[in-house]
C-alpha cells in the first residue's frame, strides 16, 4: 500500500493530468501500454479522493500544496 499526504496526492494528480494532456496519453513517456494503464488508473484513484480539481480556486490550492512540499533552500 502506498500512502500519500493530501498535498502529495494533489500535486501528483495535477502533474499526471497535465502530462497526459500535453503528451497525448503519456506519449513517449511509457514503454508499454500497461504503464499507460497504470498511470490512468492512478489518476482516476486520485481524482476520486480529491475535491480540489473541481473547485474554482483549484490553481491556488495546487500552488499552496506545491509550496508546502518544496525543499527549503
Amino acid at each position: 500500500m502506498v500512502r500519500l499526504s493530501h498535498d502529495e496526492a494533489l500535486v501528483l494528480f495535477e502533474w499526471l493530468s497535465r502530462t497526459d494532456e500535453l503528451t497525448n496519453d503519456f506519449g513517449d513517456l511509457v514503454e508499454d501500454q500497461a504503464e499507460q494503464r497504470a498511470l490512468w488508473n492512478l489518476t482516476c484513484l486520485l481524482e476520486r479522493v480529491l475535491v480540489e480539481p473541481v473547485r474554482s480556486e483549484h490553481r491556488e490550492l495546487v500552488e499552496q500544496a506545491r509550496s508546502r512540499l518544496r525543499d527549503e533552500d
